[in-house]
């Protein structure tokens, strides 16, 4: 997206910030830390702080110390997820789990949850520690959520869409709730920035459990269907779970019993079904939303980037 180049300056800040953050007394945590930081990723959440950072008093330090707290959370996030689901690879790479073991990842997770804490302890706003304090904790509950509900096949939409909310969308709605605050914008840019990145964070969400299922092993970086391999029902297996022939393909992998010939008539039956252009239609709705959300906005870089992003989620392959 041209949108980074743009920001490219405050992106490397940024970047320097985290491998800065995560250094660490132990040798092993920090190299734990830097292995997940150099895995690289789309920095989405740290973009979404610098451009609803754009519509008050752009200060860069403490727009950097917001984003840099909110990555971590997220790669924390991602670090304890992976042991969660067993995970060996992660965009291509050996996941933290996989090339230390649990015990390491799993104190990972936690230094990177508290250096989030620290970045932001230059902020004295405390509205902003508690919108980041609770979205650490809903966090946390989406995990163990999460867990509760792997190879759970009595789940419905709702069960699915909270699960996702603390997921993904929280804490892209609190980037850009946060983004807006450290500006000093007005409270109803604020509630517009923090609708926006809720429902953008929930359509992105949808596509990439789409993705999980439409696109192929080596652009993934994990053999696709590795969502139901892991035992988490995504919208499209949800719109299929009670399908009678989809039935054995669920069931073989919950058990892990999934031969490789399998693994690629379920993809097929799920393409054709038409389970994906249900949930591609969920999604769609999900980002008019947040579309919605911005057309009021002051015109300027900030709203035409968001636009951008929104097109982006709309169309992404990756």
């Amino acid at each position: 997206m041209t949108l980074y180049k743009n920001f490219r300056k405050d992106l490397i800040l940024i970047e320097k910030e985290l491998e800065q953050s995560v250094r660490s007394a132990s040798p092993v945590i920090q190299d734990a830390s830097l292995h997940l930081l150099r895995a690289g990723g789309k920095r989405i959440r740290p973009i979404f702080v610098i451009l609803s950072a754009q519509f008050g008093t752009y200060e860069k330090e403490r727009v950097t110390n917001v984003a840099v707290a909110l990555e971590l959370i997220h790669m924390a996030s991602l670090v304890h997820d992976d042991v969660i689901d067993n995970s060996d690879m992660r965009r291509g790479r050996e996941t933290v789990k996989a090339r230390f073991d649990n015990r390491v990842a799993m104190y990972t997770g936690d230094f990177m949850f508290a250096r989030a804490l620290q970045a932001m302890g230059t902020i004295e706003d405390q509205k902003m520690h508690q919108v980041l304090a609770q979205t650490m904790l809903d966090i946390c509950k989406g995990e163990i959520i999460q867990l509760h509900d792997q190879c759970r096949v009595d789940q419905n939409l709702r069960d699915y869409l909270r699960r996702i909310k603390r997921k993904t969308a929280l804490l892209l709605s609190s980037s850009c709730e946060l983004g807006a605050r450290v500006s000093g914008t007005s409270d109803d840019i604020i509630r517009r920035m923090k609708r926006f990145g809720y429902f953008a964070g929930m359509s992105f969400q949808i596509v990439d459990d789409i993705l999980d299922i439409v696109s192929t092993d080596e652009k993934l970086g994990k053999p696709a269907g590795s969502d139901l391999l892991n035992g988490h029902i995504t919208l499209p297996v949800l719109y299929l779970k009670d399908d009678p022939a989809f039935i054995p393909y669920m069931n073989r992998a919950f058990t892990g019993t999934m031969e490789e010939a399998d693994r690629q008539q379920m993809l097929t039956y799920i393409k054709e079904s038409g389970a994906i252009e249900q949930a591609q239609q969920m999604s769609d709705r999900y980002l008019q939303k947040a579309i919605d959300e911005i057309e009021p906005l002051p015109e300027g870089r900030a709203k035409d980037a968001f636009g951008q992003i929104a097109a982006f989620i709309g169309k992404r392959k990756y």
